[in-house]
């Protein structure tokens, strides 16, 4: 699917159901999911909505996989990507953010063909613009005017140099207290709640690494595969490639190859 019309229906169902209702979500709107920080309002269902109509009219061949139908059909995600074409959707990334009247929420999308990761897609609605690769042709933000910036992952420091984002949440407790305590390793740490905004922020060269425990696709595929396109080296922690339908085994994001094993040797040693 082209990789700009997909760029346009996010933009769409963010005017048309997102952004009217951020900082106006009326009381019983935002609903618990798996727990406090799973949040679910009626701007991700609207959004989803229209992301998903408007991929079908233009390819009913496609297989639209987004976080709000996989809530309501967990077996959506044990669907074979071989030979077909899915799109992973994140109709609100960034949910409890949103929910809180916090400007860090993104809308993002994801195309596997035959198993592979082929574009990805991240549209910020307060900023208008937005990030995307496909594969092979490098990884760009895109401004309103049309300004297209390529982007680059940060070149490699020393560990003590280094700053990043990581979120430890769904690390069991005994490896996230031994992550946190080998984090002081490291200059700076940041966790904006948004993966696509970590995303966005990674890509421009702003950051030394990444580290996600939970994988789900429509928060992670399309994400790296911009990371990899921007230069980064991108692999799961026992370094094998990280493939759409991996629901687990984490994932650690770094400048190089060399500087990825520096952080799991002494930092990420889960």
């Amino acid at each position: 699917m082209n990789v700009d019309r997909l760029a346009a229906i996010l933009k769409q169902a963010a005017q048309e159901e997102i952004m009217p209702r951020f900082r106006r979500l009326d009381e019983g709107t935002v609903q618990t999911k798996s727990g406090a920080f799973d949040l679910v309002t009626e701007a991700d269902v609207g959004a989803e909505r229209v992301i998903t109509a408007a991929i079908k009219a233009h390819r009913p061949d496609v297989l639209v996989i987004g976080e709000e139908a996989v809530a309501a059909n967990p077996k959506l995600l044990d669907t074979n990507l071989e030979d077909r074409i899915v799109i992973y959707v994140d109709p609100v990334d960034g949910t409890a953010n949103f929910a809180g009247g916090l400007p860090l929420f993104a809308v993002m999308a994801a195309v596997v063909q035959n198993g592979e990761p082929v574009a990805g897609v991240i549209y910020d609605p307060l900023g208008d613009d937005v990030l995307m690769a496909e594969k092979g042709c490098g990884a760009f933000q895109i401004f309103p005017d049309g300004r297209a910036i390529r982007q680059k992952f940060a070149d490699p420091v020393p560990l003590g140099e280094m700053g990043g984002l990581a979120s430890t949440m769904f690390l069991p407790m005994e490896q996230r207290s031994t992550v946190m305590a080998n984090l002081a390793k490291v200059k700076m740490l940041a966790n904006y709640r948004c993966a696509g905004h970590e995303y966005r922020y990674a890509a421009g060269g702003n950051v030394h690494f990444m580290m996600y425990a939970k994988l789900m696709p429509w928060d992670h595929v399309g994400g790296a595969l911009i990371m990899r396109e921007a230069g980064a080296h991108v692999a799961k922690f026992d370094g094998t490639p990280y493939h759409p339908s991996d629901l687990a085994g984490g994932l650690l994001v770094a400048s190089d190859e060399e500087s990825w094993t520096t952080l799991r040797r002494e930092v990420f040693t889960v």
